[in-house]
This record gives C-alpha cells, structure tokens and sequence, in this order.
C-alpha cells in the first residue's frame, strides 16, 4: 500500500491509504440510506436493489482500471467521496473519468 495525504475536503484534512487495488466500501448502508430517502410511491426494494446494482457495476469497471491512474489521483478521488460520507464506487469512478484527460498514467498505444 502507498500512503497518500488527500486535500483538504469539507474544512478536514483527510489520511487515506491508497493501494493497488480499487477502494473496498460496504455500499449497503449508501443504499439503505438512499432507498429510505426515495420520494413516495416508489418502491424503497426496488431503489434499494437498483442501488447494489449500480455500485457492484462501478466496482467491476473500477477493477482493470485502478491502476492505471496515478497514486496521487486515486487518493483524491477516494478521499473525496469517503470525505462526503458517500462511500460509493459511483463517486469515484465518475472522479476518475473526469480526470480522463490528464489524470491518467500515460501509456503507449500499438
């Protein structure tokens, strides 16, 4: 693991350790939160389900990609998302793929 001192986020400085490996974030309590939070008539297992869903799918994108990002971005973007108390893998794969264009290691293409 490489440690890494993320920014300042919501007035906080954070200390996050950034691996070779995506981020591990228990998305069920994201989901709870967030199917208790839907407006009314719609079903809270439905959002719920389509919540796992969505954040197990982030998590498989997030796997063959993680490492090609820098340290330094992978940190940010974890400690971001963790800073707002969302712990979603959502969040951070939209961090990353904003840093597209200048965040990623470069590689040469064949």
């Amino acid at each position: 693991m490489h440690p890494a001192i993320l920014g300042i986020a919501l007035g906080t400085q954070l200390a996050v350790q950034v691996s070779d490996h995506a981020p591990n974030f228990q998305v069920e309590r994201i989901c709870r939160a967030t199917s208790e939070d839907t407006l009314v008539g719609t079903k809270s297992d439905q959002t719920y389900n389509e919540c796992l869903s969505d954040e197990k799918s982030a998590q498989q994108k997030l796997g063959p990609i993680w490492s090609s990002y820098s340290a330094s971005i992978r940190a940010q973007c974890t400690g971001d998302t963790v800073a707002l108390g969302m712990n979603s893998y959502l969040d951070v794969l939209a961090c990353l793929q904003m840093t597209d264009d200048t965040g990623r290691d470069p590689k040469p293409k064949p």
